[in-house]
């Protein structure tokens, strides 16, 4: 019952993982690739532990 009301913390790293390639794209067609490459290897950061908890999950 108590569980109904809490957020899936899977959902909340999706939305973040979309944000940051939103946000690689743009900083890309900036001309930044520095920039580009860091924004790339944290939003894979956040796909390892979407990953890890779908794993955790089953």
């Amino acid at each position: 019952m108590f569980g109904l009301f809490k957020k899936d913390p899977i959902k909340k790293l999706e939305k973040e993982y979309k944000q940051l390639l939103v946000k690689a794209r743009d900083v890309q067609r900036s001309g930044d690739i520095v920039a580009y490459s860091a924004v790339v290897a944290e939003s894979e950061e956040v796909l390892r532990k979407i990953e890890g908890l779908r794993a955790n999950k089953k």
